[in-house]
């Protein structure tokens, strides 16, 4: 785990392979406390034609890295379209620190369109 980084239980508790309804009934738009949530989404090239095993492998991956982020509040992989959609609780530069630690992770991820302000600049 990276240094000053808490575990996020509750997203490795919320993991569950299900069949999707669309985003916008599932995803949040507001915390707990009625703040606005950001979000941002990675693509996956190529990821649904991948041996299962390695799919196994690179969502370990994706729960290892979202896990450690106490702001990751909801999180989507959509395998059949290659895209993960992450919702975070504002932070300055969290989009760019988290898109940057996938990628270390999973070489062909690639942030898509994000605004510069919501990259902490």
């Amino acid at each position: 785990m990276l240094p000053g980084k808490r575990n996020n239980t509750n997203l490795k508790c919320a993991l569950e392979l299900l069949h999707n309804e669309p985003l916008h009934k599932r995803v949040p738009t507001h915390d707990d406390e009625g703040n606005a949530l950001g979000d941002f989404m990675m693509l996956f090239p190529g990821l649904r034609d991948q041996a299962e095993s390695i799919l196994r492998s690179k969502v370990d991956i994706l729960v290892e890295v979202l896990s450690q982020y106490k702001e990751v509040v909801f999180v989507d992989l959509n395998v059949p379209l290659n895209l993960l959609w992450v919702s975070i609780k504002y932070k300055p530069g969290l989009v760019l620190e988290l898109s940057t630690y996938v990628k270390s992770r999973i070489p062909e991820a690639k942030l898509v369109g994000v605004p510069p302000e919501v990259m902490g600049g």
